[in-house]
């Protein structure tokens, strides 16, 4: 693993990517004299890792080029969104580790992009149209064969502006009628083919309340509102590249500000979803416990499993900036986790795997010795957490193997193992309870190889242990991929996701730690030492520590 670290400190200087390079080359002509950036949610659910790419996007351009960057939530639609969201997502901001210079909502500018759209119906550029939804879909045509006019189409902008103000005032019902922009029903550009501009909805808003009963679509109100706030570079992902055009349109119709749209590949990942409406649906159905279950790709969810905001950042930094779409195997973000853990997580012995008990035969009854060991080997100030040692003590059952082949190096019948910052112990008799299974191993400890004071003899293995006098008992939730699948996002179209859902995805275990576990207060994931990483929960009470498997210590991924 060294050398991997050491052959990426080594390497060239990084490239500058595409969206590096259309910034700089800006600043260079004084397009701008400074950047602004923004991230705009829209507050109908919590974050995911995609949008951890693209906070890690737009914040680092800003940061980057001595820029800024705006929250601005996209509430347009006001069924769907909550203040609930709308401080989530706020949260998982700060928790990444970033700041933003102006918090801003599109609900700020209804009344201004009312204001152009009555503008544009006075230029003859928007109508009223009484088509139903689905008629205006039909009446689109394809990209083969153009669209069809409104009936509405060639209203007078009298009428037309009378119908707007009383689609303002509520006299009509939701779906009765919409604004429609007058563009060009052949254009081959379908996006074009007169977008619908305001629709009614009778909906309380989680900020403006009744105030308001039209509310203005994502395209029409996109564009203005970076053009409001001054944004240079509007950073989106790449579905949104066909909305672009029109974007410019109508910046370019109205005269204002002229922010301008970038697209770079949105980030999908192997074993995971990342449609809000299907994580939604497994909230909503229980699939999982919640938005914040530690199985969910989001960002309050990986968070509860261990995640932290440097290995997510690291992840983000590997991955770049491209303008082609990828799956990118998980396995690399699981390895980003690995590194940042490595270096600074806490280790403790934990035993879970159907223990065996150890008895050592001739260790003298009721002595208790404590052992120091390193709580962080890779930490600079060597602290230390004491281990204590009796007589009695759990191994997994993975480290023990009564038939075992010729280079099997844990524990087996007269074979020696040494207990980890231990003795070394010889294995003299096996006990099994009626059914044929071990329960008991009878031993004995060489006290001439005490790691302070004895003389250093080697054996090929170490394995980790608790003393059954002081061992705490945790509850160890094991957790693996939500899904089965690895690219969920070419699944058949007519097969349901929730078919991949993986069974085994989460699976709960009695642990029993070592006392100093409870002792550590660290918000950070701890390695139980030959196991895996693992994070203290929010279930956990004085009474009982829950710990969520963050990730294991193999290393799958080559980078």
């Amino acid at each position: 693993m060294e050398e991997k670290v050491n052959a990426a400190a080594e390497a060239p200087e990084k490239k500058l990517n595409f969206l590096e390079e259309i910034i700089e080359k800006d600043l260079a002509e004084g397009k701008f004299k400074s950047i602004i950036t923004r991230f705009p949610p829209e507050p109908n659910g919590y974050l995911h890792l995609g949008h951890a790419k693209s906070l890690c996007i737009n914040f680092g351009l800003a940061q980057k080029y001595g820029g800024k960057t705006n929250l601005r939530y996209d509430d347009t639609n006001p069924t769907k969104e909550d203040t609930e969201y709308v401080d989530a997502i706020k949260d998982d901001i700060r928790w990444l580790g970033f700041q933003w210079a102006e918090e801003r909502y599109a609900s700020d500018y209804f009344d201004q992009l009312y204001e152009w759209a009555e503008m544009m119906i006075e230029r003859g550029q928007a109508y009223v149209d009484d088509q139903t939804l689905e008629q205006i879909r039909e009446g689109r045509g394809t990209i083969d064969k153009p669209g069809t006019d409104s009936p509405w189409r060639n209203r007078s902008v009298e009428e037309n502006l009378r119908l707007f103000r009383e689609m303002k005032a509520g006299k009509y019902a939701d779906g009765e009628k919409v604004l429609r922009a007058k563009i060009d029903m052949a254009h081959p550009n379908m996006m074009f083919r007169d977008p619908i501009l305001y629709r009614i909805k009778h909906a309380h808003h989680h900020r403006t309340g009744d105030k308001w009963c039209i509310y203005p679509m994502y395209d029409y109100t996109h564009g203005q509102c970076d053009s409001i706030e001054h944004i240079t570079h509007s950073i989106c992902t790449l579905e949104f590249d066909v909305h672009r055009p029109l974007y410019d349109w109508f910046i370019q119709t109205l005269g204002i500000y002229p922010s301008h749209q970038y697209e770079f590949a949105r980030l999908n990942l192997t074993y995971t979803l990342m449609s809000k409406r299907k994580l939604l649906e497994l909230v909503q159905k229980g699939f999982v416990s919640g938005w914040d279950d530690p199985r969910m790709p989001t960002l309050c969810g990986v968070r509860r499993r261990g995640y932290t905001p440097e290995a997510l950042k690291a992840f983000c930094e590997k991955i770049g900036v491209s303008k082609r779409d990828q799956l990118m195997d998980i396995g690399l973000l699981e390895w980003c986790v690995r590194q940042d853990l490595n270096e600074r997580s806490n280790r403790y012995m934990v035993v879970s795997d159907d223990p065996i008990k150890i008895t050592l035969t001739n260790w003298e009854p009721g002595k208790v010795e404590w052992f120091d060991a390193p709580l962080n080997p890779a930490a600079p100030d060597g602290a230390k957490r004491r281990v204590p040692f009796t007589g009695e003590l759990l191994i997994d059952r993975a480290d023990f193997m009564e038939d075992a082949p010729k280079k099997y190096f844990r524990l087996k019948p007269d074979g020696e193992v040494r207990l980890k910052y231990t003795f070394i112990i010889k294995c003299n008799e096996v006990i099994k309870d009626a059914d044929g299974k071990v329960v008991e191993l009878k031993c004995t400890y060489d006290p001439d190889t005490h790691p302070q004071s004895g003389q250093w003899r080697s054996v090929k293995g170490t394995i980790h242990w608790v003393s059954t006098a002081y061992m705490k008992e945790i509850e160890c939730r094991i957790y693996d991929r939500l899904f089965t699948e690895a690219d969920m996002g070419n699944i058949p179209e007519d097969r349901d996701y929730k078919e991949f859902l993986n069974p085994d995805s989460l699976v709960v275990k009695t642990g029993y730690a070592e006392p100093a576990l409870l002792e550590d207060k660290h918000d950070l994931a701890v390695q139980f030492e030959r196991v895996g990483y693992f994070f203290r929960d929010p279930d956990s009470t004085p009474e009982k520590l829950v710990m969520n498997k963050t990730t294991g210590l193999k290393d799958s991924f080559k980078l």
